[in-house]
């Protein structure tokens, strides 16, 4: 090809990436417009919490999303505090919520007079809010979920905190506000600090101030293309997208993007060692390089859709997420990054420029840098170095089993004290902890009185009515009544699960019609379909995953290595993980769907780097033979993996910056997992294990009969 030819090309590519950036750059920052955040949208049909939803709305004109509003004096309400109380109630239909719109125009219902507490020391007013009208936007960008609480607890502090009360907002429209401000972070902290990170260890790495920066910017382009997909899938209902799962979707496109070009570009500049032609070492570095890189993708967006298969909407919507996020990723450092590095020529790596010397990375083998020496290690004590890793992987496994994964209380969520949480924890002083967030039972009319009955002798159900206020025939809507029963434990808490899942027992024996719903009986749902998941999902992404090796590495044996060491790796990540979960960090548990999603990331993440060893090594034992190939191909990338991902590992470290408990724990694992699967698994125990076994290692291709 000729050079015009390879200028216009470059030309062509550059300013169709130029204007993908113009139109994806403002859509990232509009990704938080379309989240959904409410754990009732994510369970299936079919689950008995949400038949109990779908029926409970007949009983109110809308959906109701409650706000609590705590107000307390340590020394005791008196008269004068009652009566500015009323006066707050009675004010509360005129707050402004900005654009005109005020906070009756969202009340589901009348606000009823504050309830005193027993000790006389609280009072709670409920504010029952249009949760269909939640996601309105009003004033500067604000959605009405965020702008309700926001003027509450203005007008509280303006009006009644003077007087020495004690004032909160919490329940589930608190808490929900409080998310909306945790995840604010995600278009601004979140993506820049993950990319300092990485631009700081790019300069590192490369010892150059210019290529850093065409690897970002391959990030930022590659987030655009995916934002410009997932956008208007979200806002119409295609996908679902929430705060974790767009959060996630940043550190993986930047992480991604930057693996695929650190391996391209050191691709690029061995070949530069061999080729003038700057045209030419592209043209030999870029074939070399887009089998294990588009393997790499490709099992990381069929290990992601496997996640279509989750019965949860949040896990689900994960799934193809992370998959165009991914893709978005690949096409990036795929034809962007060629064509600014063809623009910039050799002086990109400027100050090291490659020169034509036919120096290789491939003469380290045993010689003194850090790769030759471990490569040279591996074929001196093959079975030694495989045998001692695997032995202390499994020793970190075995403390899988202390991981603790039954779900936190909404409290426990965020890792800062936020009013809706500190609140929550003063409510359940002076009222019974489920206050405000009944268990709601749902129930033919001529059985109410036997249900009510039957809860209440439920150990932790505090009280149990069928009656709208005291003295009202309940309501019967299509021959049922909704029967609300009071938790003595908190509605949030993994013991409120315990007690409802002991009520539907009980319940079950009065008659399967029965059904038990509300916010305690979404967690214990949530709960139900994150293990059933674990059990259908993994299964799945195992056998997608060695199905793609299969056929990459044109060998059974060895996806059989592969998969068997990297879950070997998950399996250790996890241990310590519990480790440091329950002992050093002393967290109150973890989010259900965290082992599914630590698998996720760290098994078709994982198996990445052994995807860009092993090809290597496949090419390098065709000339070679297995043996030798084995150590050529581990010295050779054994610094651009490792860098990779290091890359990696800071860009998931990045969501620590969110005070979300999730997000902590996921940056933990997947960063720690990360480093150990390139530090240990794809430096020892692979190429060990399959330098032992030899030629045998490509099993049934022509390699294995290699001598």
């Amino acid at each position: 090809m000729k050079a015009w030819m390879w200028r216009a090309g470059i030309a062509a590519v550059l300013i169709v990436w130029l204007l993908l950036g113009a139109l994806g750059g403002p859509t990232v920052g509009r990704l938080s417009e379309v989240q959904q955040n409410d754990n009732a949208n994510f369970l299936p049909h079919q689950a008995e919490s949400t038949l109990v939803s779908d029926e409970a709305a007949k009983f109110v004109d809308s959906k109701a999303l409650p706000y609590f509003v705590l107000i307390q004096r340590e020394a005791g309400i008196t008269a004068d505090d009652l009566a500015a109380v009323k006066a707050f109630q009675d004010e509360l239909r005129t707050l402004d919520l900005g654009a005109g719109k005020v906070l009756g125009d969202y009340l589901a219902t009348p606000v009823t007079p504050a309830i005193p507490s027993a000790d006389r020391k609280a009072l709670l007013l409920t504010v029952q809010t249009d949760g269909d009208r939640a996601d309105e936007v009003v004033g500067e960008g604000e959605t009405a979920l965020y702008a309700v609480a926001d003027s509450m607890r203005s007008a509280l502090k303006e009006d009644l905190t003077p007087t020495g009360l004690q004032v909160y907002v919490t329940g589930p429209g608190g808490v929900l506000a409080d998310f909306v401000v945790a995840f604010g972070g995600i278009d601004g902290i979140l993506l820049g600090v993950a990319l300092a990170v990485v631009f700081v260890i790019l300069l590192i790495v490369y010892r150059s101030p210019i290529l850093p920066i065409a690897v970002l910017l391959t990030a930022v382009l590659g987030l655009a293309l995916a934002a410009l997909v997932v956008y208007p899938l979200a806002k119409n209902g295609v996908l679902q997208l929430n705060g974790q799962s767009q959060g996630i979707l940043f550190i993986l496109v930047v992480g991604a993007a930057t693996d695929y070009s650190l391996l391209l570009v050191s691709r690029y500049k061995e070949e530069l060692h061999d080729y003038e032609s700057k045209y030419q070492a592209m043209k030999v570095a870029w074939r070399a390089s887009i089998e294990p890189i588009a393997a790499s993708a490709a099992t990381v967006i069929l290990g992601l859709l496997c996640l279509l298969l989750s019965n949860l909407g949040s896990t689900k919507g994960l799934g193809p997420v992370g998959a165009l996020g991914i893709a978005g990723a690949l096409i990036a450092a795929m034809t962007f990054l060629p064509a600014i590095l063809l623009a910039f020529g050799r002086r990109i790596f400027w100050p090291s420029i490659p020169r034509v010397d036919h120096v290789h990375s491939s003469d380290q083998v045993g010689g003194r840098r850090l790769w030759g020496r471990v490569s040279g290690l591996v074929g001196r004590r093959a079975r030694r170095v495989w045998v001692v890793t695997a032995l202390a992987l499994l020793a970190c496994a075995a403390f899988l089993p202390t991981f603790q994964a039954s779900g936190t209380s909404q409290e426990d969520l965020f890792l800062d004290k936020v009013e809706s949480v500190t609140g929550q924890e003063q409510l359940a002083r002076h009222f019974d902890a489920g206050a405000g967030t009944p268990v709601q039972i749902l129930v033919p009319a001529g059985r109410a009185d036997e249900v009510v009955r039957t809860a209440t002798k439920v150990d932790g159900v505090a009280s149990a009515t069928a009656a709208v206020a005291p003295g009202v025939p309940p309501k019967v809507v299509d021959g049922k009544v909704l029967v609300q029963a009071t938790l003595k434990v908190a509605a949030d808490s993994p013991e409120a699960t315990d007690v409802v899942e002991h009520l539907r027992t009980e319940l079950d024996q009065v008659g399967t019609d029965v059904l038990v719903g509300g916010n305690t009986a979404i967690n214990l749902d949530v709960l139900n379909s994150a293990q059933r998941d674990l059990r259908v999902i993994i299964p799945t992404i195992l056998a997608v995953i060695f199905v793609v090796l299969m056929l990459l590495l044109r060998s059974f044996a060895a996806a059989v290595l592969l998969v068997v060491a990297n879950v070997l790796s998950f399996g250790a990540t996890v241990g310590v993980s519990a480790l440091m979960f329950n002992h050093v960090f002393d967290f109150p548990g973890a989010d259900p769907g965290i082992p599914l999603y630590a698998f996720v990331f760290l098994v078709a993440l994982g198996i990445d780097y052994s995807i860009f060893l092993m090809t290597r090594v496949r090419e390098e034992s065709q000339h070679q033979g297995t043996r030798p190939g084995i150590l050529v191909g581990l010295a050779v990338t054994g610094g651009v993996i490792t860098s990779a991902g290091v890359v990696l590992a800071a860009t998931f470290s990045a969501l620590a910056v969110l005070p979300i408990l999730f997000l902590v724990q996921i940056a933990f694992m997947v960063a720690f997992g990360v480093l150990l699967d390139t530090t240990v698994v794809r430096s020892l125990l692979v190429p060990a294990l399959a330098y032992d076994i030899g030629p045998k290692t490509w099993w049934p291709s022509k390699l294995s009969r290699q001598d």
